[in-house]
């Protein structure tokens, strides 16, 4: 796995501080024993360099391409020779930005091809069809405007956990997420209409596992979606799409959220969205432009509305009430409908530092020198990161179990990941600057350490390997044990009996043995006791307190009036 969080700040402290030794590059090779057959064709796929099976790359859709753009995904076309799925495919389309641009593309670069509707698979290498091992769908995350599959190399998972690993792209940004009369009225098929095209890709993938995974030596009948940021915003919304309903059997979601825009707001304005789809189209093809002139767009002029002045991505709806996939009211109200939300069990979970990794480079909380980054102060700095990290957990966790449990569900457990022992290099401590920050927790579910490119060299070093290692075995054993049974259980013998969510807020703390865990916790959040506390936090003056309640309240108005009533700050 490779995300390139914090790559332009940080790669250049790695390089200086080790080896900068060039690993050699390893080409796959096709293995005559890996050749499959699914519903397109013959494909064959190779063994990767930890010694699982692998096909990259292959399609599980028609290429939403021309008519096809904006329109619910079709079914994927024959291949026309046997496929050497070898090779990772395209990014869908996407503007680089300060988390995603690295050694090759600079800031705001649009990037990828709309023929990007593929999937990953990792396998044991001795999986063989009719295996029937679980099978896992990792949804990636990228604020749903960036990102890929590849990224994530589900090899350790997949060999260690005895499960099928399906990594799948979707539609980003506003190819995958517009509301549009003009689309809506040139419908083919029911499911056009929609404007949440990205879970509808989602959909498809599961319809290709579903038709096809047994090839690969998994159980159609034990499909576990999961996902991180975005990619477990995404499960959440697949968990409230009808047309997702009975194509998975559980769910685990990774600092996701719940938040949706309803339809007339993602067309016409309003909220905390930039850019209403109605000016943009405008933008796009004309006053009174027509599906046909929307499709026929270039990229460039797609995406022109939504760039800023540098030409990065402004914030636009994503998870839209279309009354398609999403009905009014949007995940939240399908939670709290008893029929509204897949009946499936639920593991959703935070990291306890969540904003560190968008709070590390603020001038006012950090100082930097070329590749150093080091706190001004650290009780500022943490309790800047802890309130908006806690109301993370309140509305991915909380809000969401609450809702469910109250209609009589008990399948569902909570988590919060807290490991926090990255490296230091002279003055910068990653311990301190990271900790436990939002992704952090992938490379252990992966067990596949590459999280900030050359970084991880600090991030990751021999003084902490033993402990990250068998917190990662840990954390594997309980996401394949909850993927194979539906139950998290104590991780086949990894750990304690995780509970089952209830108002007290039980949940499993994963962190190393030095550190006390796993370890069973309780713990409710509510955003009056967020408020609460960090108006008693004497970490803190009245100045930061406000400033820390504002970058709250900002992104989530409806807590205005709650921060209000315990905070005296100024107006506007």
């Amino acid at each position: 796995m490779r995300i390139r969080y914090l790559a332009l700040g940080l790669a250049a402290l790695a390089v200086s501080a080790c080896s900068s030794d060039e690993e050699a590059v390893f080409t796959p090779v096709a293995a005559e024993d890996l050749v499959r057959m699914v519903g397109q064709g013959e494909l064959v796929g190779f063994e990767t360099e930890a010694g699982a099976a692998a096909w990259m790359a292959v399609p599980y859709a028609a290429p939403p391409v021309g008519e096809l753009r904006w329109r619910a995904p079709r079914p994927p076309l024959a291949f026309d020779a046997r496929l050497d799925a070898l090779q990772a495919g395209a990014v869908c389309p996407q503007v680089t930005n300060n988390l995603s641009a690295g050694e090759i593309y600079e800031i705001g670069e649009l990037i990828g091809a709309e023929d990007c509707l593929t999937l990953d698979i990792y396998a044991p290498r001795d999986a063989q069809p009719g295996d029937e091992l679980p099978v896992m769908m990792w949804i990636h995350g990228g604020a749903n405007v960036w990102g890929s599959s590849s990224a994530y190399d589900g090899s350790n998972l997949a060999s260690q956990q005895g499960v099928i690993v399906v990594a799948v792209q979707y539609r980003l940004g506003p190819l995958g997420f517009l509301a549009h009369p003009a689309l809506r009225a040139d419908a083919e098929i029911a499911d056009d209409a929609a404007a949440n095209f990205a879970l509808l890709d989602l959909v498809a993938a599961l319809h290709w596992i579903c038709g096809n995974i047994e090839m690969f030596g998994g159980d159609a009948g034990r499909v576990t979606i999961f996902g991180e940021s975005a990619g477990a915003y995404n499960i959440a919304g697949l968990m409230a799409t009808p047309q997702a309903r009975g194509l998975f059997h559980r769910a685990i979601m990774q600092s996701g959220g719940t938040a949706s825009v309803p339809l007339d707001i993602a067309e016409q304005g309003g909220g905390t969205d930039a850019v209403a789809a109605l000016a943009a189209a405008t933008a796009i093809a004309g006053d009174g432009a027509d599906g046909a002139a929307l499709r026929s767009a270039t990229l460039e002029t797609v995406y022109a509305p939504y760039r800023d002045a540098v030409g990065e991505l402004t914030s636009l709806p994503r998870m839209i009430e279309d009354g398609v996939t999403l009905r009014e009211g949007g995940i939240l109200a399908a939670a709290e409908d008893p029929d509204g939300f897949a009946p499936v069990p639920l593991i959703t979970g935070t990291n306890r530092d969540e904003m560190k990794l968008y709070t590390v480079f603020n001038p006012q909380l950090t100082r930097r020198l070329g590749p150093l980054v080091w706190l001004r102060d650290r009780d500022a700095y943490e309790a800047a990161v802890e309130y908006p990290s806690r109301n993370w957990r309140r509305n991915a966790v909380d809000d969401l179990l609450n809702r469910l449990a109250a209609n009589g569900r008990s399948d569902i457990w909570a988590y919060r990941f807290d490991w926090d022992e990255g490296g230091s290099v002279l003055v910068t401590n990653t311990g301190e600057l990271l900790g436990a920050s939002h992704a952090m927790e992938i490379p252990f579910v992966f067990n596949h350490f590459e999280l900030f490119g050359s970084f991880d060299r600090i991030l990751f070093n021999d003084r902490n390997a033993v402990g990250r290692l068998e917190l990662a075995d840990t954390m594997g054993a309980y996401w394949a044990q909850f993927a194979a049974t539906g139950e998290p259980g104590d991780g086949i013998g990894m750990g304690p009996d995780w509970p089952r969510w209830t108002d007290t807020g039980a949940a499993l703390r994963f962190d190393t043995l030095d550190d006390g865990g796993p370890e069973v916790f309780a713990r409710t959040e509510s955003p009056l006791a967020i408020a609460s506390d960090l108006a008693a936090d004497d970490r803190v003056n009245d100045v930061e307190r406000c400033r820390i309640a504002a970058g709250m309240t900002t992104r989530e108005p409806v807590l205005t009036p709650i921060f209000d009533s315990v905070l005296d700050c100024p107006q506007g």
